[in-house]
């Protein structure tokens, strides 16, 4: 968070966790930077804007597969709040598998489903602190059935294990695909149409959003050992990769951190 910036999290009632795994409300408590980061970022989100004059305006953001940089903030933008879905939720919700919407930004009521329309007037309508409630009410029985609920219990146990947890390291795409008797192919297939990216890439990503939450507490050769690299040479490259530039650019305050309203 930043000065210009106050990030708050909402509760996920219940009933909404099998879809939505984080709500969170954001307000312009002053003027934004000339310039902001968009860091990578694995999963699909709902995202409703509120400009100074109080319009609104409700967008479906993809998948992020690397950072990007710019200097364009919407200045009228003075609230927002973030919905990140689940894995295996895009399809029965918004009608269009993950993939499609890998480095997209599109109006949600413009998506093919009613579901997406009408979640769309939801999100138009509603407070930040109205809408959790609003949604455990009214999104579950308006969902299209998942196409078969035990590939989604197998992606989201396949994430799980794929993801970086302090005081676990990632296992291998190899190792999961062993685990839970399915070939790397098929692995891959479940996480193009459910997450968008592929497990390695979903992986990687999500490895370094962890360095990215813990680089300014931990040094940098224990922070790769505990997050899963073979030494800090590999972490350095992979931040590279995804982020366009090595951590200690990144965070020696030569580039702009702060994250605007999408």
């Amino acid at each position: 968070m930043t000065n210009a910036l106050a990030e708050r999290p909402l509760t996920v009632p219940d009933d909404l966790r099998p879809w939505i795994t984080g709500i969170e409300s954001v307000a312009v408590q002053g003027e934004l930077p000339e310039s902001f980061t968009h860091v990578p970022d694995t999963a699909t989100q709902l995202v409703v804007r509120v400009e100074e004059d109080g319009r609104r305006d409700a967008l479906v953001v993809g998948p992020r597969t690397r950072a990007s940089y710019h200097t364009d903030a919407d200045r009228r933008v003075r609230s927002c709040v973030r919905l990140r879905l689940g894995p295996g939720t895009v399809r029965p919700l918004l009608g269009t598998p993950a993939v499609d919407l890998v480095g997209q930004v599109l109006r949600l009521a413009a998506l093919p489903t009613v579901t997406a329309r009408r979640l769309a007037a939801d999100l138009m309508e509603l407070t930040a602190e109205e809408l959790p409630a609003h949604l455990a009410r009214a999104l579950p029985g308006r969902l299209a059935p998942a196409v078969d609920p035990s590939r989604t219990r197998l992606l989201r146990a396949a994430v799980d294990a794929l993801s970086t947890r302090p005081g676990r390291s990632p296992a291998q795409v190899k190792d999961v695909a062993r685990e839970f008797a399915v070939s790397e192919r098929q692995l891959r297939n479940l996480f193009t149409e459910g997450v968008g990216l592929s497990p390695k890439h979903y992986a990687r990503i999500d490895r370094v959003r962890h360095v990215l939450t813990h680089a300014e507490t931990a040094p940098w050769a224990q922070l790769a050992a505990t997050t899963g690299y073979y030494d800090q040479s590999h972490m350095t490259s992979d931040f590279r990769t995804l982020m366009g530039v090595p951590p200690r650019s990144f965070f020696t305050g030569r580039l702009p951190r702060p994250r605007p309203c999408q």
